[in-house]
């Protein structure tokens, strides 16, 4: 079975890309919880976090924004001790700040789902990449998103954390061609 060689040798790695990875996302918690991830991940490995996602989900109350959002310092202190998790107080406070904004983009929006996806017009970006070097870092279209966080207040969103970001939630199919995950996501 072909698959995108990125998550090759590794069992959690092959679980994800077979299972989530590109999957249309339309649940503004699984957004929520990609976000976190992806801001935890800046600088790292994906496996790093991936290998601590449910040290993550029991630290951040199942990614739930609303309770995230309301976090105070002694909450933030106790994510900051915890060695579950990627223990950067950037990182850490930039979660809870984040929290707040994306409240705001549910508010104005409908919710966060119909935000990101207005972006990509509603429809999955499918992409024919036959190799792994041709996949970019990012995009026109995650400089857009990017630069609009920023704009909202939103930290650790770089262009390349969006586009992780795009790829995960299936705004953005960048299956290689040849992977049997191609077709199906």
């Amino acid at each position: 079975m072909k698959r995108c060689s990125w998550c090759e040798g590794n069992d959690e790695y092959i679980k994800y890309h077979d299972e989530e990875w590109g999957v249309p996302v339309h649940d503004d918690k699984r957004h929520f919880e990609f976000m976190i991830l992806e801001g935890a991940q800046a600088g790292l490995s994906w496996i790093t976090i991936l290998k601590r996602r449910n040290n993550y989900r029991k630290a951040y109350d199942s990614f739930d924004p609303d309770l995230v959002a309301r976090y105070d310092e002694n909450k933030i202190q106790s994510l900051l001790n915890n060695p579950g998790i990627i223990r950067n107080r950037l990182k850490v406070r930039s979660s809870v700040s984040n929290a707040k904004f994306f409240l705001e983009i549910q508010k104005e929006s409908g919710s966060f789902d119909n935000y990101i996806w207005n972006f990509a017009n509603g429809k999955t970006i499918k992409n024919s990449w036959k190799t792994m070097a041709e996949i970019p870092a990012k995009t026109e279209l995650s400089d857009r998103i990017s630069t609009d966080l920023k704009k909202r207040g939103f930290k650790f969103t770089g262009s390349t954390i969006v586009y992780a970001h795009l790829q995960a939630a299936g705004i953005v199919n960048d299956h290689i061609t040849s992977c049997f995950r191609y077709n199906e996501v």
